[in-house]
């Protein structure tokens, strides 16, 4: 029998409605980082939106990489583990290994329509079932008692990627 390796993959929408401490802080120094990185493509005061940079002035797309540095620091802060994600106790257990920073939409002059969205990209996971709306999850393990979660897709949680992966009986079969 196959397993099937799942990369899940949550998107972090952060944005003026933030009440959770953690997001306040990315979202007022992501902003202040644009503020700061977007003088460099907007040196005539031209434009004054994010949108109107990417449309106008070469090389603003640098700015998702730019303005991620101000979050890097708090991503740190998680260790590893993607926020807001639970399992069917109520605990955080999906760890991430790589996340992706974007800015969807800022004003250099009205900080509520400041948007940033953070990508997490889960480790690998064996899906061994879906029970009704949930999926049943444990990292690999090499023999031994498999320690499983059980967690509902939601909001802004996908599977990213799907593998198939021979088991040892197939393998020796050939």
């Amino acid at each position: 029998m196959s397993k099937r390796l799942i990369t899940l993959c949550y998107r972090k929408v952060i944005d003026s409605s933030a009440t959770k401490p953690w997001e306040k802080m990315v979202f007022e120094d992501t902003y202040a980082e644009f503020r700061m990185q977007a003088q460099l493509y907007n040196q005539e005061k031209r434009y004054r939106t994010f949108g109107e940079l990417l449309h106008h002035a070469p090389g603003a797309d640098k700015l998702h990489f730019l303005v991620s540095a101000a979050a890097v620091g708090y991503l740190q802060q998680l260790n590893g583990v993607v926020p807001d994600v639970l399992n069917n106790l109520g605990k955080h257990f999906l760890k991430f290994s790589k996340f992706q920073f974007e800015l969807i939409n800022s004003d250099l002059l009205d900080k509520s329509k400041h948007q940033v969205a953070i990508n997490f990209y889960a480790e690998p996971l064996v899906w061994h079932d879906t029970i009704g709306t949930y999926l049943l999850v444990s990292e690999q393990q090499a023999g031994g008692e498999t320690l499983t979660n059980l967690f509902q897709l939601q909001p802004y949680l996908a599977i990213h990627a799907l593998q198939n992966i021979e088991s040892d009986e197939q393998a020796n079969a050939r």
